[in-house]
């Protein structure tokens, strides 16, 4: 059972430049993707794909294996992550004959998660026979889909899953679990990629949940200061 972990990692950030590479609780953003990587102790192989020659050797001083630097058109900002996999796994199976049978996407702006969450991801990924695995959280009671609402251009509030106003569940312990993507962990069946249509996800997706201290996201320098106050905390209980 081959099983790659692939960190995609691009140079051009423009809302907190030089992100990825950025001191974050004392070391580059994107290393502590790579020690949470190497700690899960899953991972048959661990790749860095970028653009930037920085962050490749960055990457490389950090532990990881970075076999190519990614063409410039593939590190627009509006570059989809799946034809950077596709590349990727392309470039591994046309220049090494590598070809692995599940992959495991772990984004740098994601350093909340730690090593036994993508263990036991990839563990559930493989015992469950699912297409793929997504990391999720529990949404907090206000922003369950249930207390939601759109409103109308003549400021009619409608409830947003349709009931009435006189169904809405009055107490948040009584509303249904709801879930949403954290980014912190995709992992899926190799040849979903190429596909027709191709995607990361397949017919059948299992969740898995994690903490929401461990779910942090970091989008905008606003993000990284609430970030490193969070990820301080799961320091001292790590």
């Amino acid at each position: 059972m081959e099983i790659l972990g692939i960190i995609p990692a691009r140079g051009g950030s423009k809302s907190i430049p030089c992100k990825n590479i950025k001191l974050f609780c004392g070391k580059p953003l994107i290393q502590w993707t790579i020690d949470a990587g190497r700690a899960a102790g899953v991972l048959n192989r661990f790749i860095l794909t970028t653009d930037d020659e920085e962050i490749a050797r960055i990457g490389r001083m950090g532990g990881i294996d970075v076999p190519f630097i990614r063409p410039p058109a593939l590190a627009e900002d509006t570059t989809p992550t799946l034809p950077v996999l596709q590349y990727a796994l392309k470039w591994l199976q046309e220049n090494e004959g590598y070809l692995p049978d599940y992959v495991v996407l772990l984004e740098p702006t994601s350093p909340g998660r730690r090593g036994f969450h993508i263990k036991e991801a990839v563990e559930l990924l493989i015992s469950s026979g699912a297409d793929s695995i997504v990391s999720v959280c529990n949404v907090p009671g206000h922003f369950n889909p249930h207390w939601q609402f759109t409103l109308a251009r003549d400021n009619q509030l409608s409830v947003f899953t349709g009931e009435g106003f006189h169904q809405i569940i009055p107490r948040r312990q009584s509303l249904p679990p709801t879930y949403y993507r954290n980014g912190a962990i995709y992992a899926f069946r190799t040849p979903l990629l190429f596909k027709n249509p191709p995607s990361m996800y397949g017919e059948t997706v299992q969740g898995y949940v994690m903490e929401e201290r461990y779910s942090l996201d970091i989008d905008t320098p606003q993000d990284w200061k609430k970030a490193e106050t969070t990820f301080n905390h799961i320091l001292k209980l790590h």
